[in-house]
């Protein structure tokens, strides 16, 4: 079987976040601190609020709202807050979803010949619509949105889905969420990098770990599956 991540695994997402944080570093940078300063002190709020709040735009806007007001030492005014959705409306009203070259076919041949599910943390309508409007999510059997991929989590989907994790494989972008926690719950694991994964997903992957396989594009899965 194989468990598939969604966001900048299937389709481009973090790039649509970037954007809007390049336009809020051009308008909340004040003088005397640079852009990286800022971006240290936002990634930081992010991190604090994905514990507590989970994921998805709103938890985006909120911590883009509280950076401001730190670094500007008042609160965040409606005018503020008006500033930021507008910076943001390009993620807000994204139209529709961008696949990563190759997927649909790819999803189309590799459906042939194994079980896929997919795994996608984040919020549950957010990320239910996405799959609805991606047009790939006939290809799975199943869909599981979770608040959170660590190792309890993918312990619970070897449970619930009476998987065998020495021939069950996690694919996606991010080490932390993707590979190092399937690892740990003894699935393997397939390592697509991409080059605007989320900071807060980063950390290193064990090139000496020969249950992880590190592949170049989404597409080269059928070369091995």
């Amino acid at each position: 079987m194989l468990l598939i991540d969604a966001d900048d695994t299937l389709w481009e997402n973090n790039i649509l976040f970037e954007r809007v944080i390049d336009a809020y570093l051009d308008w909340l940078t004040p003088p005397g601190l640079t852009r990286a300063q800022v971006r240290t002190e936002l990634n930081a709020i992010e991190h604090a609020n994905a514990v507590t709040l989970g994921y998805g735009s709103q938890v985006f806007l909120l911590s883009l709202a509280e950076c401001a007001a730190k670094l500007t030492g008042r609160p965040t005014t409606d005018a503020d807050r008006e500033h930021i959705e507008l910076l943001a409306a390009p993620l807000l009203r994204r139209g529709g979803i961008e696949l990563i070259p190759g997927v649909a076919d790819t999803l189309t041949a590799l459906g042939a010949r194994h079980e896929l599910r997919l795994v996608t943390k984040g919020d549950l309508d957010e990320q239910t619509a996405k799959v609805a409007a991606s047009g790939i999510g006939d290809h799975f059997r199943s869909v599981h949105v979770v608040p959170e991929k660590n190792t309890a989590t993918y312990l619970a989907l070897i449970a619930e889905l009476g998987l065998d994790p020495a021939t069950a494989w996690m694919i996606g972008n991010s080490p932390k969420s993707d590979i190092l926690p399937a690892r740990e719950a003894g699935l393997r694991a397939v390592f697509i990098p991409h080059e605007h994964t989320w900071v807060l997903e980063h950390d290193v992957v064990d090139p000496a770990d020969g249950g992880i396989l590190q592949l170049a594009s989404f597409a080269e899965l059928l070369h091995h599956f």
